[in-house]
């Protein structure tokens, strides 16, 4: 019972208190937390969905503390597939413990017996939740109604674990060894507990987000600045690569954790914990991983369209376009510059290249063919970046939606 009274709890701070989840402490640790964050965030991926399995037993929309407890029950019911009467009773019995739902108890049991009887296609076949206003606005004039479709089926499911090893030679029992030569797990796995964890011998990391350093020459022996670091997957990529890095972000927290992934993968870096303006030594290549939206990422973070409103996008895309700007200005002559971002927004994608291309002389994208990267032809993007999206590759599990892009100039 106690990892459904924290889903609850967490599905609270999510929805009423417009809290991401990665905000909020959990009452809980080990295998009881972790049952928690996956039910709240099962429910979150599914809302649109679950709302509407719902929606022929209520007469009228319940108060929220009760909605979320049907959700759960739903979830679990026609998602999970759990024991009907365990579930049912657990949350009947959490429902009547508070004063705010305890009047609801009756109904709470009544209707999950009903859906109970639906069966999991009712839950299966219910449109998937929407992606937020601002988002579809900004995509559905790009990739019309069924790319928007595409991208909500993919939220809908829980992603794959993936890895990147430091040597192309590593792999894990009952990994699928995808194209671009990230490790992916199809099934839960405590990565804690993964051979070759301890060893150093991976980390982890969406299969997207191990692309943008493919985009850079050879960089071994050479300068690298990794800008805006924070949490070091990719410094640890150029480290691997036998680049001379220096990873740089602002955020003294964030720092620890790149030097505690470093430490534990045996690659090294220099590490400088200031703001990226401050800085001003040159160096031979760059990669930005740019402030932003992160909307790229929401079937990782499902509580992300119920927090963010789209506010941040006009600041987030001046602090880029600043960022691009200064990470030019020290790149050696005949350098690369990678710029990416975990967004689906061209506008903190696609639009900042060709702006960066009208303010900057001599400045060039160095067209990148996804294929020679173990993509797809489609990842192209026309000013010569590519662009993912999470429908990308859906029988191999998704990717998180990204986009990149390598500049060069004289």
């Amino acid at each position: 019972m106690l990892a459904r009274q924290i889903a609850l709890t967490l599905l609270d701070a999510v929805l009423r208190e417009k809290r991401m989840l990665s905000h909020v402490t959990i009452p809980a640790s080990g295998a009881e937390a972790a049952r928690a964050s996956r039910l709240a965030t099962d429910v979150l991926r599914q809302i649109g969905a679950i709302d509407a399995v719902l929606e022929p037993y209520a007469m009228r929309k319940p108060q929220l503390a009760v909605q979320n407890i049907l959700r759960l029950g739903v979830a679990e019911l026609l998602g999970n597939g759990e024991d009907a009467h365990g579930v049912t009773h657990e949350l009947v019995s959490i429902a009547k413990k508070h004063p705010k739902t305890a009047k609801a108890s009756g109904m709470v049991n009544a209707v999950l017996r009903k859906v109970i009887d639906d069966g999991p296609e009712a839950l299966a076949s219910a449109p998937p939740q929407r992606v937020p206003p601002w988002v579809d606005k900004a995509l559905r004039k790009r990739i019309g109604a069924d790319g928007l479709l595409a991208i909500q089926k993919a939220h809908a499911k829980a992603p794959p674990l993936d890895l990147t090893p430091k040597s192309p030679d590593f792999t894990i029992e009952g990994a699928e060894v995808l194209p671009t030569g990230s490790l992916r797990l199809h099934s839960h796995a405590q990565v804690t507990a993964l051979a070759g964890y301890d060893e150093g011998a991976f980390w982890v990391q969406d299969a997207a987000a191990a692309l943008p350093v493919r985009l850079l020459p050879d960089i071994k022996g050479k300068s690298v600045l990794d800008l805006c670091c924070a949490p070091g997957g990719k410094t640890m990529q150029l480290a691997a690569a036998g680049a001379d890095v220096t990873a740089l972000d602002m955020s003294e927290h964030r720092m620890a954790r790149v030097a505690e992934n470093l430490a534990r993968t045996g690659l090294s870096a220099k590490l400088v914990t200031e703001d990226a303006f401050d800085h001003k030594v040159k160096y031979d290549a760059i990669l930005l991983d740019a402030p932003c939206t992160a909307t790229g990422t929401i079937r990782r973070h499902p509580d992300l369209p119920f927090v963010k409103n789209g506010r941040e996008v006009e600041p987030l895309t001046k602090l880029q376009m600043q960022l691009l700007d200064h990470a030019l200005s020290l790149l050696n002559p005949g350098g690369t510059l990678v710029y990416c971002t975990c967004s689906l927004l061209p506008v903190e994608g696609e639009h900042q290249i060709t702006a960066a291309l009208k303010r900057h002389e001599n400045l060039r994208v160095v067209p990148t063919d996804p294929t020679s990267l173990g993509g797809d032809a489609e990842w192209a993007s026309p000013e010569g970046g590519l662009r993912l999206f999470p429908s990308h590759w859906p029988d191999r599990g998704g990717l998180d939606g990204f986009y990149m892009a390598a500049l060069t100039r004289a």
